[in-house]
């Protein structure tokens, strides 16, 4: 994988299913926020995506309640302890509620817009198929 020095990955490295990402990206564009519905207890989110990276690739981010309001296109964030998952067979990025997002005074340079990771689709298969040869070896009687 392609890693900064500092320990942060580039967006081109990205993979479904990610755990304790650490990420620096680029705000392109902000979405709308919206309300969802919980599945438990059917309780009130508010929740927007913000579309983000930095000069290897970008992908869909997803920012919840508060962080929402902090944050406008051209701002450059460092996401910690962040993960990624598949919403209708995209990538997508989330902080969660374990992860950080927090303003940095750093600058990137041109974003890769190009290599868009939430544009491609990915078939995520829910079991594999076993390894080894399908029957049993019978033995012979002679």
């Amino acid at each position: 994988m392609s890693k900064m020095s500092e320990g942060y990955m580039k967006v081109e490295a990205l993979k479904p299913d990610f755990m304790n990402v650490n990420v620096v990206v680029k705000i392109l564009n902000m979405g709308l926020p919206r309300v969802i519905f919980s599945r438990r207890g059917r309780s009130e989110h508010r929740v927007a995506d913000a579309f983000v990276g930095d000069e290897t690739g970008s992908v869909l981010l997803t920012l919840w309640g508060d962080q929402i309001g902090r944050f406008k296109a051209g701002d450059i964030i460092e996401i910690r302890n962040g993960y990624t998952y598949l919403f209708k067979g995209s990538l997508r990025l989330n902080a969660g509620g374990r992860g950080m997002v927090e303003k940095m005074d750093k600058e990137i340079g041109e974003v890769n817009t190009r290599n868009n990771l939430s544009e491609q689709i990915h078939i995520k298969t829910p079991w594999s198929e076993p390894v080894g040869r399908p029957f049993k070896k019978q033995k012979r009687r002679y």
